[in-house]
């Protein structure tokens, strides 16, 4: 494999361990930085939006008019884009509301008595093993979305890996802190949490083996569209409603437009 490949591999892995910190901050931190999560997720909103629609989205759009022509081409970007949405909005439709494992959860629920809880024990062990087991199923296309864009440029690769990272981070909260809860037991919960976040590098080893033969400028102007109607989708549905949640003062849409400012910048200067 060539460097490029590995460099996409080690992108989607790093993203989708990311659940495993939000496990981690969850075991070693007494409360829940509010502020700084609100704005963390609004970051993340702020540069899966901008680059959707600045860097993705053109990408696509120049690739599939020069495949195709200028006006199936347009019609081609808008269709992937909006199959892209489609995606991961019947994904979500598949995973029960009170299983979404973008339901906010606090570190401060790790400090309730266990005696408090002991009835809802089965309930709590069920919920975190459904949350693991959404997050999996959502990670999986964000894992493909995260190497074939690290596949094609490294730059915006990167910048895809690091917004999907930090919105992984309170996934893995939500997945710990039940999961502790019903067993009483760290080491279960973070390596539940852990194993949600393979489902990343488990998409790019999908994407490797059955989409790199058909890996041509079409491919991925398919790809680049759909990856752009899943990350705005993401934004939309589960991001921004999340640091909504946390939220303390005005930290979301400071943290957003933080985001698409940086992501301008890069663009301007690297890519």
């Amino acid at each position: 494999m060539g460097e490029e490949v590995w460099i996409a591999f080690l992108l989607t892995l790093m993203a989708g361990l990311a659940t495993g910190i939000g496990s981690l901050i969850a075991f070693f931190t007494s409360t829940t930085n509010t502020k700084f999560l609100s704005w963390a997720l609004g970051f993340s909103a702020g540069v899966m939006i901008f680059i959707s629609f600045v860097e993705i989205f053109p990408k696509a759009l120049e690739a599939l008019t020069n495949g195709s022509g200028v006006e199936t081409g347009k019609w081609l970007t808008v269709l992937s884009f909006f199959c892209g949405m489609l995606l991961i909005a019947i994904i979500d439709r598949f995973v029960p509301n009170e299983k979404n494992p973008h339901e906010v959860k606090k570190v401060e629920d790790m400090n309730r008595s266990l005696r408090e809880v002991h009835k809802q024990q089965p309930d709590l062990l069920k919920m975190g093993t459904f949350t693991a087991l959404a997050i999996a199923i959502h990670n999986f296309p964000e894992g493909i979305a995260t190497f074939a864009s690290a596949l094609h440029d490294p730059t915006l690769g990167i910048a895809i890996a690091i917004a999907v990272a930090i919105h992984n981070i309170p996934e893995g909260i939500a997945v710990s802190v039940p999961v502790y809860f019903a067993t009483g037991s760290r080491k279960k919960a973070f390596k539940l949490s852990f194993l949600s976040g393979l489902a990343e590098p488990l998409g790019a080893v999908v994407a490797f083996l059955f989409l790199m033969p058909y890996l041509n400028e079409m491919m991925f102007g398919f790809i680049f569209a759909a990856v752009a109607g899943i990350m705005v989708f993401i934004s939309l549905d589960e991001l921004l409603p999340a640091a909504r949640e946390y939220d303390e003062g005005h930290s979301t849409i400071y943290g957003v437009v933080f985001g698409m400012a940086i992501m301008a910048v890069s663009i301007i200067l690297f890519m």
